[in-house]
Parts: C-alpha cells; sequence; structure tokens
C-alpha cells in the first residue's frame, strides 16, 4: 500500500471513529463540554448530532476516493473550525498532555500534503 493511500483511510478512520465516539460512547461528555460554553439543550444536541454525521461523511467520503480534492478542503475548514471552538469552550485542552487541540496541527498538516499532492497520486497508483 503506498503512503499517500495510507494516509488517506488513516484520516478515514480518524474522522468515523470520532464521529461514532461523540454520539455511542461520550454523548455526556460531549453535552457537557457544549454546556461549559453555553449551548444546552436542543441546540447542544443538534450539534453533537450533526457534528458526528459530518465527520462520518468525511471519512466515508474519504474511502469512495471521488473529488478528494474538494474533501480536503472541507477537512481543512472544519479541523480549523472544530479547533476554534474548543479553543473558545475549553482553552486548557491545547495544555492537556494526550493533547485533544494539538494534534490537530500536524493533521492539518496531513490533511493539506494530501490535498497538494491529490493529482500527482491520481496518476501514480
Amino acid at each position: 500500500m503506498n503512503i499517500h493511500l495510507a494516509a488517506r483511510l488513516s484520516l478515514s478512520f480518524l474522522w468515523i471513529f470520532t464521529g461514532i465516539t461523540s454520539v455511542f460512547f461520550s454523548f455526556e461528555y460531549s453535552y457537557e463540554l457544549l454546556e461549559s460554553g453555553g449551548v444546552t439543550g436542543v441546540l447542544a444536541s443538534f450539534c453533537i448530532y450533526s457534528g458526528s454525521l459530518l465527520d462520518v461523511v468525511i471519512g466515508i467520503w474519504l474511502v469512495t476516493g471521488k473529488y478528494l480534492k474538494r474533501c480536503y478542503q472541507l477537512q481543512l475548514l472544519v479541523v480549523v473550525l472544530y479547533s476554534l471552538i474548543l479553543t473558545i469552550i475549553e482553552p486548557n485542552f491545547w495544555m492537556h498532555p494526550f493533547g485533544p487541540l494539538t494534534k490537530n496541527i500536524p493533521i492539518l498538516v496531513m490533511i493539506y500534503y494530501l490535498y497538494v499532492n491529490e493529482s500527482q497520486c491520481k496518476h501514480s497508483s
């Protein structure tokens, strides 16, 4: 398996796993996190479910291999938005030992790398 495909599939796993986890394994934690940022009730539930759905859709989109440049653009936007939202709600995540926000920096670099090299990788596969 080439490194480009491995990177794309690992991102797919990350998006799908986080989308499923937010709803099925840590809904209460996600809700409490949003609540600490002032988002409660139906709006908080909507944010969790829609964010999870978006994550799973991005993960599946990566597996399809279709329109990947658009998918990478969307990922860059979503990771930056999620990071900004979490920075506002829980700025201590930047100092967390497991790096829930700091991990986004290498993820953004990988997504950008895949974006820039997408046309070259299509021809070499």
